[in-house]
């Protein structure tokens, strides 16, 4: 099982939800650039965030990013109300890892860095 928490007000959420799966990208270091890109909210709705990029489909047809270290793909199972966020659980239906000795992207306090496995 996967667990994460949602902002109420986002915009992307609603249509995950609905697809009833999403597929977690586990970003290695260097994409930095990646993370911002789908970290912040798109104001006006424009799709341009996955232009110019030659993504697959994971199994349950989310995307999949280039380059990720490693990819879960999920059916969500519960979505419950947590203040302004909500709290989603899923079932991790199939998942890849890769043999990049890169480090993962962390995001902790506002700021990127990584972590490796020892």
């Amino acid at each position: 099982m996967v667990g994460f928490f949602q902002g109420v007000n986002s915009r992307s959420w609603p249509l995950i939800e609905q697809s009833g799966f999403f597929c977690v990208n586990v970003l290695a270091l260097s994409q930095e650039e990646l993370c911002w890109r789908f970290a912040k909210e798109n104001v006006d709705g424009d799709p341009s965030r996955f232009e110019d990029i030659d993504y697959t489909l994971s199994p349950s047809g989310a995307p999949v990013l280039p380059g990720v270290i490693a990819w879960i793909d999920c059916s969500i199972e519960s979505v419950t109300p947590a203040g302004d966020h909500w709290f989603v659980l899923a079932r991790v239906n199939d998942l890849h890892t890769t043999e990049s000795k890169e480090s993962a992207l962390v995001f902790f306090k506002g700021r990127t860095s990584g972590v490796t496995a020892h």
